[in-house]
């Protein structure tokens, strides 16, 4: 699925977003079900089929690490654990000694050093998001590939502080 081509928006990371939510209500409200009471089983199944592509496709597009994802795929680069390089091992140095800090901080129920933590791997996540525009409106792609594999650790590291977050209410 091309969920730019689904939401008739160009192959771009950077989105107009209220542009964006604007074409999603409008396609969502077209797609309703209660537009298609009065219609066979088939069409019904159809529209259903066709709402469901566009939510797939908002949420892929709204979310920068899916977006550069798919950007990736329909340039024809493979993505995923067995065909992606490692990071470097500077990197995952890096974020095992973030990660050894976050479970730190968890442990002693340090919420300003989870937010510490949490906000320099937010700036450094929004960094390579900016890499990734740049590099894929530049249309180097094949190299975008190890960014968009730090964007994912970065990715894992936050949603392990929400859920932290959340056990420290």
């Amino acid at each position: 699925m091309d969920p730019f081509a689904t939401l008739g928006i160009a192959r771009s990371y950077e989105v107009d977003f209220r542009a964006l939510e604007k074409t999603h209500r409008e396609l969502s409200r077209t797609l309703h079900p209660d537009r298609y009471v009065a219609t066979t089983g088939s069409e019904k199944r159809e529209a259903l089929a066709r709402a469901v592509e566009v939510n797939e496709a908002w949420r892929i597009v709204r979310d920068p690490l899916r977006r550069a994802e798919a950007l990736l795929r329909l340039s024809g680069i493979a993505l995923g654990e067995a065909v992606e390089p490692s990071p470097e091992p500077e990197f995952l140095m890096e974020m095992l000694e973030q990660r050894e800090a976050l479970s730190d901080a968890r442990g002693a129920r340090d919420r300003d050093a989870v937010r510490q933590l949490a906000e320099a791997v937010r700036r450094r996540s929004s960094e390579t998001e900016r890499e990734l525009s740049s590099g894929l409106a530049a249309g180097v792609r094949e190299a975008l590939v190890s960014t968009l594999g730090k964007l994912r650790f970065y990715r894992r590291f936050l949603d392990e502080v929400s859920a932290i977050e959340d056990g420290l209410v």
